[in-house]
């Protein structure tokens, strides 16, 4: 999402008197096919932002459950090239 983008999606919010609505998903969880399906959906229910962790080998800084979603990505064998492929796929 570009700046201009982003800054769109908050004032919108602001001029609309509402909260923004930010989801968070980890790319690859539960499953590739799952996690598409779920980007697909928040898009289509109207999330303003859309956070993608990628996974990675050291959520150190995360908490227990996106360190649990992150581990069970990557050993699906989604890592940084497989979300982006995921994130093209859902053609969001």
């Amino acid at each position: 999402m570009s700046d201009s983008l982003l800054a769109e999606r908050w004032r919108k919010a602001r001029t609309d008197g509402r909260a923004a609505l930010i989801t968070y998903l980890t790319a690859g969880y539960p499953t590739p096919t799952d996690f598409v399906a779920a980007l697909t959906a928040v898009t289509a229910a109207g999330a303003d932002i859309i956070e993608v962790g990628l996974p990675f080998s050291d959520p150190l800084a995360d908490g227990p459950v996106i360190q649990r979603a992150t581990h069970a990505a990557l050993e699906q064998g989604v890592g940084v090239r497989r979300s982006l492929d995921l994130i093209a796929e859902a053609n969001v």
